[in-house]
């Protein structure tokens, strides 16, 4: 059902990411850049999920500067303040609230079959927190705050969002309001490049690899930037002219789709370009777009690093607007529940 366009008007768009360090190129092309697109084409709030984060172990001192940092990183890329709203979820009591009015309607079965959790829980399922079990229902609490008409969202979160709509219809009909907008998936933005390690094609760049070259961090100056290319992964053979001939090259088709992401291309139209030229003559053109377009965003990153005052003002901005948009919202669920008259 998910994969259907909708043809539901688009009026309110709502995203979370988790605030962590060491960003690195896949956080850019998988979803930062998205978001600075989205931004053009509808009303937007992001926030920084940092009450998700709580959900495993965290050192409070790197939450604290994790969530500087990404607001930064998040800037930096071209998400604009003025244009969207832009907050720490904790800022906004309202979704803490709401999430527990809807931990009584969000059924333990339909938990049960989040997938991520049983990912991410591993053989430890025991010795996880409640938090990461039931963060499902806060993040349907953080959609359903603001009537988000529609929420962006890739593979591993559809799950997550149609608990979003079971939730808001159980609770509107359980109450008989007609409170909660059931969101749709939005499908704006553009694709998020699915970036891998560039060690290891099979595997997504993170920022846990043990291999520093394995990832190119938003931080990496130009000369860096190009090392790692040099050094990345690749076999012997040229470049192909078809697609389906990057089949079974794991490390070629991920570079490639780099390059295609960066310069706004098809994968086609790049290997018409570079058909039967080697990796020789590839990756300096890799990394010269690289440089291209991390070397104003991490200029940027870096002066906004250096004035932590102004990143902590256009957060409370947003914040300030989010409880505005969201207070109404918590206050009709109290009602409808009987919390207040």
């Amino acid at each position: 059902m998910l994969d259907s366009p909708s043809p539901t008007p688009v009026t309110r768009v709502v995203s979370g990411i988790q605030p962590t360090g060491g960003l690195h190129l896949g956080n850019l092309l998988g979803a930062i850049l998205r978001w600075v697109r989205m931004q053009e084409e509808a009303e937007c709030l992001f926030f920084l999920a940092d009450l998700h984060a709580l959900t495993v172990d965290v050192d409070p001192a790197d939450l604290a500067s994790n969530i500087r940092e990404m607001a930064a990183a998040l800037i930096a890329s071209g998400v604009d303040p003025a244009k969207s709203t832009l907050f720490r979820q904790s800022a906004v009591p309202a979704h803490a609230q709401l999430a527990w009015v809807l931990q009584g309607t969000a059924r333990i079965g339909w938990l049960n079959r989040m997938t991520q959790f049983k990912e991410k829980s591993g053989k430890n399922k025991e010795g996880s927190s409640v938090g990461l079990f039931t963060y499902p229902v806060l993040q349907a609490a953080d959609i359903l705050l603001y009537h988000a008409s529609h929420v962006p969202v890739g593979e591993d979160q559809k799950q997550h969002i149609e608990l979003t709509r079971d939730i808001a219809l159980k609770f509107n009909n359980d109450f008989n309001v007609d409170l909660f907008v059931v969101p749709e998936p939005y499908i704006g933005g553009g694709t998020a490049a699915r970036v891998m390690s560039l060690r290891d094609g099979t595997a997504k760049m993170s920022k846990s690899d043990p291999s520093e070259i394995s990832r190119i961090l938003l931080t990496d100056d130009d000369d860096t930037i190009a090392q790692k290319v040099r050094k990345a992964k690749t076999d012997p053979e040229p470049l192909p002219a078809d697609p389906a001939e990057l089949a079974g090259r794991a490390e070629a088709k991920n570079l490639v789709g780099i390059y295609a992401a960066i310069v706004g291309e098809s994968v086609e139209a790049v290997l018409a370009r570079f058909s039967g030229q080697g990796f020789g003559t590839f990756k300096p053109e890799l990394a010269d777009a690289l440089v291209a377009l991390l070397a104003p965003i991490r200029t940027r990153l870096v002066e906004l690093r250096g004035d932590p005052g102004e990143l902590d003002r256009l957060l409370e901005i947003g914040a300030a607007r989010a409880r505005d948009l969201s207070e109404p919202t918590l206050a009709e669920a109290y009602r409808a529940v009987g919390l207040s008259r």
